[in-house]
C-alpha cells in the first residue's frame, strides 16, 4: 500500500497536469443536447435535399460556401489569431472574421480562447476537449456538458491581451449575433434563391443547416480522429497525429503531429500543399500583399526532433506525412 506522502506527492502531480479527479461530477447541459438534436434532425432533411432535390448550383455553393467559413477557422481563428503564424492587413482580417461568423463556432475571442487552453493543457481536465476522456466527448460530447472546472481555473493564466486589443476582434465580438444572422443565413438564402434560383425550403435545410453541420463535424474531427488516429513523426509521447483523411475535409488541419510540436507554423504542416488547402488560400492573399511574414519551421529543426521523439514514421517512407 502507498503510504501517506506518496498519496500527497501523487495528488499534487495529477493537480499539476490537471487530472485530479477531486469532486468533478458530469453535468449534461441539456439545452445543448436538444438544439444540437435538432439541428441534426433538420440537417438530415437538408441531405435529403441535397442528394434528391438540390439544383446543381445549390450543391456547387453549399461547397463553396462552406469552405470560405473553414478558411474563417482555419487561415483566421486558427492560424492567424490563436498562433499568430502569420500576419494580415486590415482588408484580409476582415474577410476573415467575416468567414468566421459564416462557421458560427462563438466569436473569434471566445474561440481564440479556448483553443490557446487546447493547446496549453493537451489531453488534461484542463483541455475543454480532452481526447483522453474518448472519441464522443472530444468530438461532441465536450459541448453537451458543463466545463471541466479546470478549463476556466487554468484558462484564466493564457495571456489574451493581444486578442482583447485587437480592433477587428472587438467589432466582431461586438456585433456577433448580427453578423451570424447576416452571414450564416440570410446571405446564404439570398444568394442561393434569388440569384441561383434555388427554392426557400431546399435552401434553409441545405445552405443554411447542412452546410453548419458540416462544417461543425469537420472542426470536431480535428479535435478527436486528429488526437486519437494516426502516425507520430514528431513527437510519439502526445495525442496529436499526423491523419490525411481529416486533412483532406479540414481544408489541411488534420496534420497534427506536426501542428502540436511546431504551433507557430504557418501551413501546420512540413510539407506546404500536402492536402493543404489553407496554405494555398494564405499563399494566395501573400501574392496580393494581404498576408506576410509568414513563419515556418526550418528542415533541420523538424529532422532533429522528428529523430529524437518520433515514432520513426518520417524516416521510413515519405510518403508518410503527405
Amino acid at each position: 500500500m502507498a503510504t501517506k506522502k506518496q498519496e500527497e506527492l501523487s495528488r499534487i502531480g495529477q493537480n499539476l497536469l490537471g487530472y485530479s479527479k477531486s469532486s468533478y461530477r458530469w453535468e449534461v447541459v441539456w439545452k445543448n443536447v436538444i438544439i444540437f438534436s435538432v439541428l441534426h434532425a433538420l440537417a438530415l432533411r437538408g441531405l435529403y435535399l441535397y442528394i434528391f432535390k438540390a439544383k446543381i448550383e445549390t450543391m456547387i455553393f453549399f461547397w463553396m460556401y462552406s469552405w470560405l467559413g473553414g478558411f474563417g477557422i482555419t487561415a483566421g481563428a486558427h492560424r492567424l489569431w490563436s498562433h499568430r503564424s502569420y500576419k494580415a492587413k486590415t482588408p484580409l482580417r476582415y474577410c476573415l472574421a467575416a468567414f468566421q461568423c459564416i462557421a458560427v463556432q462563438n466569436h473569434l475571442y471566445e474561440w481564440c480562447r479556448d483553443h490557446r487552453v487546447h493547446h496549453k493543457f493537451s489531453e488534461t481536465d484542463a483541455d475543454p476537449h480532452n481526447a483522453k476522456r474518448g472519441f464522443f466527448f472530444s468530438h461532441i460530447g465536450w459541448l453537451l456538458l458543463r466545463k471541466h472546472p479546470d478549463v476556466r481555473e487554468k484558462g484564466k493564466f493564457i495571456d489574451m491581451s493581444d486578442i482583447a486589443e485587437d480592433p477587428v476582434i472587438k467589432i466582431q465580438k461586438k456585433y456577433y449575433t448580427p453578423l451570424v444572422v447576416l452571414f450564416r443565413i440570410l446571405v446564404p438564402l439570398y444568394v442561393d434563391c434569388y440569384l441561383l434560383g434555388e427554392k426557400l425550403g431546399t435552401a434553409f435545410y441545405v445552405m443554411v443547416v447542412l452546410s453548419y453541420i458540416y462544417s461543425l463535424h469537420v472542426t470536431w474531427l480535428v479535435n478527436s480522429a486528429a488526437h486519437l488516429f494516426g502516425n507520430k513523426p514528431y513527437d510519439q509521447s502526445i495525442n496529436p497525429s499526423q491523419n490525411r483523411w481529416v486533412s483532406i475535409a479540414s481544408l489541411g488541419e488534420g496534420w497534427h503531429n506536426f501542428h502540436h510540436v511546431f504551433p507557430w507554423d504557418y501551413k501546420a504542416n512540413e510539407l506546404p500543399f500536402t492536402s493543404n488547402w489553407t496554405t494555398r488560400f494564405i499563399h494566395f492573399w501573400a501574392a496580393l500583399g494581404q498576408a506576410y511574414d509568414l513563419k515556418s519551421v526550418s528542415a533541420e529543426l523538424i529532422k532533429q526532433r522528428a529523430t529524437r521523439t518520433g515514432d520513426g514514421s518520417l524516416f521510413k517512407s515519405a510518403t508518410t506525412v503527405q
